[in-house]
């Protein structure tokens, strides 16, 4: 055997060991597990509404924002609501839409509500604002059951807009009056009630005002004294 062919042979056999070698320490670092020095828990954070957090949804005043340019901002966003609702009184996959406002839930012509949208109709007599509110930002939690699989308008303004829309089509609902600005807060437990009096200079009902001083019956405990008699000129 000639030294080249040996040569050969011996680098062969030492390349076969290095990748041999290799490849276990490449494993052992992939595969092996490492103990921690401290063990972790995982620790369930409660979601708080506040700083930081998504300001709690105020009711709308219904009767101050069902107005013409939420009318018309309420055609746009009937698109998302077109391939499956007309609004017209004809049906397609959904219910038709015009009179909606106003009519009882699962109640429309036609149409083969589900199970669930016919309770929902026998406890609540009609589509008020607040229903359709409270229904278009999350129909399937909402109307547990129902075919519609909408997920729903999550932006308050949109679904605002489309009540109005809705409204603007057949309803026989009326629109409430403003609610008026800066109403009064109720009194605070436990206040007096002459304390607001007193910032008034109003009296309350049911109380007499003090009479004068000098004037009028003398302070209780106190003896009668006649008054002096009037000087002689």
């Amino acid at each position: 055997m000639s030294d080249l062919t040996f040569n050969k042979i011996f680098g062969g056999v030492l390349m076969t060991g290095l990748i041999i070698f290799g490849l276990k320490e490449a494993s052992d670092i992939v595969f092996a597990k490492h103990e921690l020095e401290k063990p972790g828990y995982e620790i369930a954070v409660a979601e708080e509404a506040g700083a930081g957090g998504a300001a709690a949804e105020v009711a709308p005043d219904w009767g101050s924002v069902l107005t013409p340019a939420n009318v018309e901002l309420g055609k746009a966003v009937s698109a998302k609501c077109a391939s499956c609702h007309n609004f017209t009184a004809e049906n397609h996959t959904g219910p038709g839409l015009f009179g909606v406002v106003g009519r009882k839930p699962g109640s429309h012509p036609g149409f083969a509500y589900s199970p669930a949208m016919t309770d929902f109709g026998g406890k609540n007599p009609v589509w008020d604002y607040d229903h359709l509110d409270t229904f278009l930002k999350a129909p399937g939690k909402d109307v547990s059951g129902t075919k519609m699989t909408f997920v729903g308008l999550k932006k308050q303004e949109d679904r605002i807009a489309m009540i109005a829309y809705l409204h603007s089509l057949g309803s026989t609902l009326p629109i409430p009056a403003p609610k008026p600005a800066g109403a009064a807060p109720a009194a605070a437990a436990g206040e007096a009630p002459a304390a607001g009096a007193a910032a008034t200079g109003s009296t309350p009902a049911g109380a007499t005002a003090p009479a004068p001083a000098g004037a009028g019956a003398p302070a209780a405990g106190q003896p009668t004294t006649p008054a002096p008699a009037a000087a002689k000129s």
